[in-house]
């Protein structure tokens, strides 16, 4: 099954269903929830889309928006080494960096899926947008 680590771009798509994006965003969700694939965060993400999901709705609904999909995507806990590695690193946007090392951390991730695909140059896991990883995923799944 593959692994797929998901950039909070790509979450906050999915939840807030912004447009155009939310299409893809919800078909990789999907594909989690049917066990197709196995999606991976990190615990920043968590916070993150909160954050921004807090200026466009209530609290309440930010909160039951987040639980549903806690329930079925592994999520990487933040710790020292992730951080130190994040703050020695070449990467421009410090955020990403510290997604980059919670996928490391994790191993056997398939495919880093963000937006964001110019902050991961220098990523040594494959990065691609999710519109390239859902043509991919579906694919391989027919």
């Amino acid at each position: 099954m593959r692994q797929i680590f998901i950039d909070t771009n790509v979450i906050i798509d999915f939840l807030a269903d912004s447009e155009p994006y939310s299409d893809d965003a919800a078909i990789l969700f999907q594909l989690a929830k049917e066990k197709k694939i196995r999606i991976q965060i990190s615990a920043i993400s968590f916070n993150n889309t909160y954050y921004i999901l807090r200026k466009v709705t209530s609290h309440k609904r930010a909160i039951g928006l987040i639980s549903e999909i806690e329930e079925f995507v592994g999520v990487q806990e933040m710790n020292r080494s992730i951080i130190r590695k994040a703050l020695k690193s070449n990467f421009n946007d410090f955020e990403d960096a510290i997604q980059y090392y919670s996928a490391v951390e994790i191993g056997d991730i398939d495919i880093i899926t963000t937006r964001d695909l110019k902050d991961f140059k220098k990523s040594e896991i494959s990065v691609l947008s999710p519109e390239t990883t859902v043509k991919i995923l579906l694919k391989e799944l027919i």
